[in-house]
């Protein structure tokens, strides 16, 4: 098991339990407890969970996603190929407004350097993007969220809605057939919702495990995209769904 792995195993068995000690998650991943004790330091200090003497307590909810720097890690290939293949249809001269997540940072490192006008939503595809001539950078307002560092909040929704792009890049926290594109946050969805009205083409990016997930926010139908870009592993009877309600999926 890679550190990644057991981080991820940890966060997730200390959020469905409340509290674990640190017996039970040396046991459950395999590693000594000593290993296991840097672990929650880790993650303490990424605000997953709160320590004490002989475990570890959640704060995060159980409908909560994960914080970006554990998810950064996780996938990175699939998200590189989901990246490379969204670049490739995107032609230059076009405007593209880049959406926050992990996903979508691959996206703006895949379009560096492209002659391309292009707005993201986040610092970190902000700060992928600085110092990439001929592309065109373009700062929306807002307010970044602690971590995640994606910009919302009534600036960032005038920035979009003064703008027309060609192409609208999202991630999402989940995508069905029957539930459409769907958000953790609240204000991220309405982000989301403006970037696709000021948008001609929405293209989606999304992992496999985005598909086995539902969030709390509604964002769109399915139907309100034009493309969805996802990687081998996505269930065929999601994609197969996708593709009856009239979406490109292409997979890689």
């Amino acid at each position: 098991m890679t550190s990644v792995e057991r981080l991820r195993r940890i966060t997730d068995a200390v959020r469905e339990s409340g509290r674990s000690s640190v017996a039970e998650l040396a046991a459950l991943t395999g590693a000594s407890e000593m290993t296991v004790r840097r672990d929650l330091e880790v993650l303490a200090e990424q605000g997953v969970l709160e320590r004490y003497r002989g475990g570890a307590r959640s704060l995060l909810l159980r409908g909560e996603e994960p914080p970006f720097v554990l998810r950064a890690q996780e996938g990175q290939e699939a998200k590189a190929r989901i990246a490379a293949e969204v670049a490739g249809l995107i032609a230059d001269g076009e405007s593209v407004v880049v959406d926050s997540g992990t996903t979508c940072l691959e996206v703006a490192r895949a379009l560096h350097g492209r002659r391309l006008t292009v707005m993201p939503l986040s610092l970190h595809a902000a700060n992928a993007l600085t110092d990439a001539p001929p592309l065109t950078l373009l700062l929306p307002g807002g307010r970044p969220r602690a971590g995640e560092l994606a910009l919302t909040g009534p600036l960032t929704l005038a920035s979009l809605a003064a703008l027309r792009f060609d192409t609208a890049v999202l991630g999402c926290c989940g995508l069905t057939a029957a539930d459409g594109l769907t958000a953790y946050d609240l204000d991220d969805a309405a982000v989301k919702r403006a970037a696709i009205a000021s948008s001609r083409r929405v293209v989606a990016v999304a992992e496999a495990a985005k598909f086995s997930r539902t969030a709390l926010a509604f964002v769109a139908p399915a139907a309100a995209l034009h493309v969805v870009v996802t990687d081998r592993a996505a269930p065929d009877d999601e994609t197969e769904a996708l593709a009856g309600a009239g979406v490109t999926v292409r997979t890689v």
